[in-house]
């Protein structure tokens, strides 16, 4: 994926394989900055993926992910500046995250990369919580994150799991990926019943499907399977993450429509 072509051609298989999977809305979020090795630069990589989208009848927008490490300011800054120069609401580029080794690279780091991305107005979502503890969770909340990509290990502090419902933060969980990551030993402890009975706003998601070997609807036989899943429960992890899609809220409506889900 490091021509125009190969990365517009790969949003479009990444849309159209999901969509074949029942998958009705999507958000694919990827890093810019890992797509420049032959000669693209960032923006041509945006460019490229916005294309994608154009080829595929999927509904479906983009996140650009900063990258945790060092020495990556520039690019991480120059993500940040081109996602606010692409942003919309809905039919693109809706919102930027930080992907990356999380217990190497502390998300206390990165204060300064989300304050300007508040200023800028820009939406965010942050991988928390899986490699590092639930302190790393608190960091992204107090940067004003709604959205935290993983946030498993929340659970381990009572005060964060407060944060969160309080601040009604999504929490993006993806059982295959933490079990594969060793993020969550005891599967059979997996806290997506506890958080949904806690009354946070929890999904269930991929991470990489490519990496994981797994789909949406295997996430949910798996969760269906070791903890029997009711259909209210079910219907509450879709009502999240209507509510949670980085989309306007005439977006919102269509989906609540399809899903059959009241509005809140």
């Amino acid at each position: 994926m490091q021509t125009p072509e190969g990365l517009s051609e790969a949003v479009r298989l990444v849309c159209d394989n999901i969509q074949s999977q029942g998958v009705i809305y999507a958000e694919l979020r990827w890093a810019p900055q890992l797509h420049t090795e032959k000669g693209m630069t960032q923006e041509d990589a945006i460019v490229a993926a916005l294309e994608g989208l154009k080829k595929t009848s999927l509904k479906a927008n983009l996140i650009l992910c900063c990258m945790r490490g060092e020495g990556n300011e520039e690019q991480n800054e120059e993500t940040l500046r081109l996602t606010r120069k692409y942003l919309v609401e809905d039919g693109g580029v809706v919102a930027m995250d930080l992907a990356g080794a999380e217990a190497i690279y502390p998300t206390e780091n990165y204060m300064e990369l989300f304050e300007k991305a508040k200023e800028a107005g820009v939406p965010f979502t942050i991988h928390a919580g899986e490699a590092a503890g639930p302190e790393s969770v608190r960091t992204a909340v107090g940067y004003g994150a709604k959205r935290i990509g993983h946030g498993v290990r929340s659970y381990e502090d009572p005060e964060v799991v407060r944060l969160l419902k309080e601040n009604e933060v999504t929490l993006e969980l993806c059982p295959t990926s933490n079990r594969q990551t060793h993020a969550i030993e005891n599967m059979d402890a997996y806290p997506l019943i506890d958080y949904l009975n806690e009354g946070i706003r929890v999904t269930l998601n991929t991470d990489d499907m490519g990496i994981e070997g797994t789909t949406l609807p295997e996430e949910f036989r798996d969760m269906e399977d070791r903890f029997g899943l009711t259909d209210e429960q079910r219907m509450t992890l879709l009502e999240n993450a209507v509510e949670a899609a980085f989309t306007t809220e005439e977006v919102r409506n269509d989906f609540r429509e399809k899903l059959g889900i009241t509005e809140r």
